[in-house]
């Protein structure tokens, strides 16, 4: 059955995709409006994260912020529809620039191994297509909770299966990514996915101490592979994106894990201020809180709403 129920969903993310790209940008905008308006919880999250990240601006600011950022993650989300219905070659001719590939070419053929490191921000989606079409690929990923969408994920990820190893985000998954960089492979991780409660560090994130994942940075310690960033950023409004390989500050690899995954999230940092209405304000990234400390989760008020 989960299997029947992805072929559906597969077949409405491919009637989805195939809509012209005007016409995906004006549902995401007439989405955005709608969530905003109703006080959806990622309208109510993204504003309370520009809350605590951008306390500088003004009450009209942040709404304006929030409505950008709703309305680029819908485009987002119907955009990857797209990306993951269509061939990948006809996908990668949506990226209109390129660069720092000079960085990423030189990573591999140094057989250091490479763990790319890939924020939400941009299409991740679009990203990862163009690493399988570079060099065969290890990437943790959440497995969803629900056997329908890791049959569907399955299924419109087949196009890369045999450059692509999807690596589930659990117990083995250290292992199996240290042998792929001993071997000279490449890892991709997602370096701003809130880890569970004992496999992270606290560290500054948007001035707001996060519970930041540890794997890059021990990895990368104890592995000696070399750490890059890498993001697919949207060009103006259109179905355009600039690819930028970016190095990472040598403290992600210190063994002192603090150090460390501070300078992992300064460097997600910077990449979301580039463009913060293309970064993922939509989860509570800020959910978790020090122990010890007087700090609330700061969504109380909003999960006592619901």
């Amino acid at each position: 059955m989960p299997d029947l129920i992805a072929r559906v969903l597969h077949l409405l993310a491919t009637l989805v995709g195939a809509l012209p790209a005007p016409v995906l940008r004006g549902i995401a905008a007439i989405g955005a409006n709608i969530a905003r308006r109703a006080g959806t919880r990622e309208s109510m999250v993204t504003l309370r994260n520009l809350e605590l990240a951008y306390p500088e601006l003004t009450d009209d600011e942040r709404a304006a912020l929030q409505k950008a950022i709703l309305r680029t993650t819908a485009l987002q989300t119907l955009e990857t529809l797209r990306l993951w219905t269509r061939p990948h070659a006809r996908n990668l001719g949506m990226l209109r620039e390129q660069h720092g590939v000079g960085l990423f070419d030189a990573a591999l053929v140094s057989g250091r191994g490479l763990i790319v490191c890939a924020p939400h921000y941009g299409n991740w989606e679009l990203l990862n297509q163009w690493l399988a079409a570079r060099t065969p690929i290890s990437i943790l990923y959440r497995a969803p909770e629900s056997a329908v969408g890791e049959a569907f994920l399955r299924r419109v990820r087949a196009g890369a299966a045999d450059r692509v190893r999807q690596v589930r985000a659990e117990g083995p998954a250290v292992r199996q990514l240290w042998k792929t960089l001993k071997d000279g492979g490449v890892v991709g991780i997602l370096p701003d996915q809130q880890p569970k409660a004992g496999d992270g560090e606290f560290a500054p994130f948007f001035g707001m101490p996060a519970l930041t994942m540890t794997l890059a940075s021990r990895l990368a310690e104890r592995t000696g592979a070399t750490v890059l960033f890498a993001y697919c950023e949207r060009i103006g409004d259109g179905p355009d994106f600039a690819l930028h390989v970016e190095p990472a500050p040598d403290a992600i690899a210190d063994p002192d894990l603090v150090r460390a995954t501070t300078a992992l999230n300064a460097g997600v940092e910077h990449i979301a201020r580039r463009d913060p209405a293309q970064y993922q304000w939509t989860y509570k990234r800020y959910k978790a809180r020090p122990s010890g400390s007087d700090d609330d989760n700061p969504y109380l008020d909003l999960e006592r709403r619901r």
